[in-house]
């Protein structure tokens, strides 16, 4: 048992200040820290940088935390990018970076380095994960002082992979910039998928089976599928049990396969669409909205695809 949740706002004002969409998520998630407190984790969309992209890279080890991420920073620079600027916490180190060349040539660049694993790579976005609760990684990070547009959060429950900062939710959509995935469910033919997708380069850092649909989603990407169509072609080629929401650069969106086992309810008004696993996530977030607004509470049901755009 998982939790998942999701907020974009329709009209954001991006001449000026842009909603605290990373303390909407805490809070979002928060009241369902019951459905996992193994680790939590947020993508955040539409921050305003200095640098063409974002980068997220975690050191798997600890004692050596601080010359594998000295080494990823000289990896992006060796690769042509410039930083711009840098911030690392513990064994987190975010860059914003110039960057020219192709993001798949980056990212192999920074996955070929010892001891770095690369959490996400994106324009306007970035993913922020950790072990415990959303409270805790709030502390660690300060992601509710991060504002966007949108975004896709989640708590979990491990239940065959292990607990670690890099199993933690969201996962990237290797090698797509601004695209991931949070998942509630398991997949029953992850490990026919996966030798599928690793015959084709792509590249896993983890053995959640979560990650195979950031994979299968950036495949689809890649073959030049909408993002809408590969939603709805996920409905047959993955098998089990699943609810999952992806964010974009411009836009989210869920999938829910044909047993709709998982739950997952909306609720929108004119100006902000709100998911999440319970309804107890979402009315926190929208009563200040709710004013003089009509709101529309919807819970999807099986084989449900949905997709809002900035």
């Amino acid at each position: 048992m998982c939790g998942v949740s999701g907020i974009l706002h329709k009209n954001p004002d991006t001449s000026g200040s842009l909603p605290l969409v990373g303390d909407q998520l805490i809070r979002m998630l928060e009241p369902i820290t019951h459905r996992g407190r193994d680790s939590s984790g947020v993508t955040i969309v539409g921050e305003r940088t200095e640098g063409d992209l974002l980068v997220r890279i975690w050191a798997s080890d600890a004692r050596e935390s601080a010359a594998v991420l000295a080494r990823a920073e000289d990896t992006v620079r060796r690769a042509g990018g410039v930083v711009c600027s840098g911030a690392q916490t513990g064994q987190f180190l975010r860059l914003e970076v110039n960057y020219e060349g192709e993001t798949a040539e980056l990212a192999a660049a920074l996955l070929d380095t010892p001891g770095v694993a690369l959490h996400s790579i994106g324009h306007t976005s970035e993913v922020i994960k950790d072990v415990g609760v959303p409270s805790a990684m709030e502390q660690r990070h300060g992601v509710g002082a991060i504002r966007g547009t949108h975004g896709i959060g989640h708590v979990r429950m491990a239940t065959e992979s292990r607990v670690d900062v890099n199993h933690a939710q969201p996962f990237w959509a290797y090698p797509f910039p601004d695209v991931s995935v949070v998942h509630n469910g398991q997949l029953t033919n992850y490990h026919k998928l996966r030798r599928m997708y690793e015959s084709r380069g792509h590249h896993f850092q983890t053995g959640n089976d979560s990650e195979l649909i950031a994979a299968y989603l950036a495949d689809k990407l890649a073959q030049g599928e909408g993002l809408d169509a590969a939603l709805r072609a996920s409905l047959d080629d993955l098998d089990g049990t699943f609810t999952y929401l992806v964010a974009t650069r411009d836009g989210l969106g869920y999938a829910k396969d044909q047993w709709s086992a998982k739950p997952l309810v909306t609720m929108e008004t004119a100006d902000v669409i709100a998911i999440a696993s319970e309804e107890i996530a979402l009315r926190g977030i929208l009563s200040p909205d709710m004013a003089g607004q009509e709101i529309d509470r919807v819970e999807p049901q099986k084989s449900e695809v949905m997709t809002w755009l900035l």
